[in-house]
């Protein structure tokens, strides 16, 4: 039984519903952020990443900062490429947008390669256009979040090591790590990017990334300095070494209670082999998708090789719109998302099923989302045969 205030059940693609002792972390007494305590505990954290992101290699390197994911991005357009480069950028959805335009800013040149709503770049494609020019990097949305669209990485990667072996692999990861299987060291990826209030189950507010050897000496290799102050690798390289070595370090202040809650939610992540993690997401995510298929709904990605694990995107009947159905899944004590992508938001909604939702067997998240759905449609006049 949680501690939690009631609350209607959050299942939205992030920020999800957090466990207790997360929560109870987040009450940590002020501390000093150079004392050896927190020091101690952020050291253990930056470690726990690298098992969560499957890395032994010693030159992979771990960063938690301050920031949203979106951070993440600037931390890539800042660091690892320069002014006047060329990347490439697979579109499943909203963030390749953005993630573009953060690449522009920096005066970086963005290439999108864009596949139709509910579908990825196919690699084909994806292999013509490396060889059709030279690109810096090339950055995949693992999850993206506005269509519930699953890439798959490692045949991506094995990809550009074979056609472009020059071009860095970078994972926005966002929505998926803590819910999808990423191998980082067999997959051969130079960077993943992500935050700490999806499948990780943190209160939102840290960005966190894994470096690959070969993206930090990209980075020290540069011509220019970063574009960036704040999210420069020259400032915050040497700060998350001296964490991870248990030595006080400081640049920038960062969030003791947010890092506590962090090394909580990992320590219970990682009690647990990440393979029965995955299972257990995908498990329930094959159910959530067969019980909205038996309404009559379908999703955004169609193809089940195209469907993540963490989150799904579902139509509505034509005659319904979110703000009609929404309000009906509140009543009964759930929390859906809206649609996002610019073209359909007034057509689907987003249930998001990860974390302490899908891990915690004693909650009952998923059938009472499932069952407020199904009674929610058939309160707005969509008859459901099932």
């Amino acid at each position: 039984m949680s501690n939690q205030a009631e609350h209607p059940a959050l299942l939205i693609p992030g920020p999800i519903e957090f466990d207790d002792a997360v929560l109870q972390s987040m009450s940590h007494y002020s501390e000093s952020h150079v004392g050896a305590p927190f020091v101690s505990t952020f050291g253990d954290t930056l470690t726990m990443l690298r098992k969560l992101f499957q890395t032994a290699r010693p030159d992979s390197q771990p960063f938690v900062i301050s920031g949203s994911g979106t951070l993440g991005w600037d931390l890539v357009a800042a660091n690892l490429a320069e002014r006047g480069e060329d990347v490439l950028v697979l579109h499943t959805g909203y963030f390749a947008d953005s993630f573009a335009d953060c690449f522009e800013i920096y005066g970086v040149n963005a290439t999108q390669l864009k596949a139709p709503i509910g579908e990825r770049p196919q690699l084909p494609d994806i292999e013509k256009a490396l060889k059709e020019k030279k690109y810096k990097l090339i950055t995949v949305t693992h999850v993206d979040t506005s269509t519930g669209v699953l890439s798959e990485i490692k045949a991506l990667s094995e990809l550009v090591h074979k056609v472009s072996p020059e071009t860095l692999v970078v994972v926005d990861g966002v929505c998926s790590v803590g819910s999808e299987e990423i191998c980082f060291d067999d997959w051969g990826i130079d960077v993943v990017l992500t935050a700490s209030q999806k499948a990780i189950g943190c209160p939102a507010g840290l960005c966190i990334m894994m470096c690959s050897g070969r993206a930090i000496e990209t980075f020290r290799s540069r011509k220019t300095p970063p574009g960036s102050y704040f999210g420069s690798f020259k400032n915050w390289l040497p700060i998350m070494q001296n964490y991870e070595a248990k030595k006080p370090s400081y640049f920038a202040t960062p969030s003791p209670q947010l890092i506590h809650a962090l090394n909580t939610s990992l320590t219970q992540i990682l009690s647990r082999p990440l393979s029965e993690r995955f299972a257990r997401h995908k498990a329930v995510s094959q159910h959530i998708k067969s019980t909205i298929s038996s309404y009559g709904l379908s999703q955004l990605a169609s193809k089940p090789e195209n469907q993540a694990n963490g989150m799904t995107a579902l139509y509505l009947p034509n005659s319904i719109k979110p703000p009609e159905i929404l309000p009906h899944l509140l009543k009964r004590g759930v929390v859906f998302a809206g649609g996002l992508h610019k073209e359909i938001a007034a057509k689907y909604i987003r249930f998001g099923h990860m974390g302490v939702s899908i891990m915690d067997e004693k909650r009952d998240d998923i059938e009472r989302a499932l069952k407020a759905l199904k009674e929610g449609l058939q309160e707005v006049g969509y008859e459901i045969k099932a």
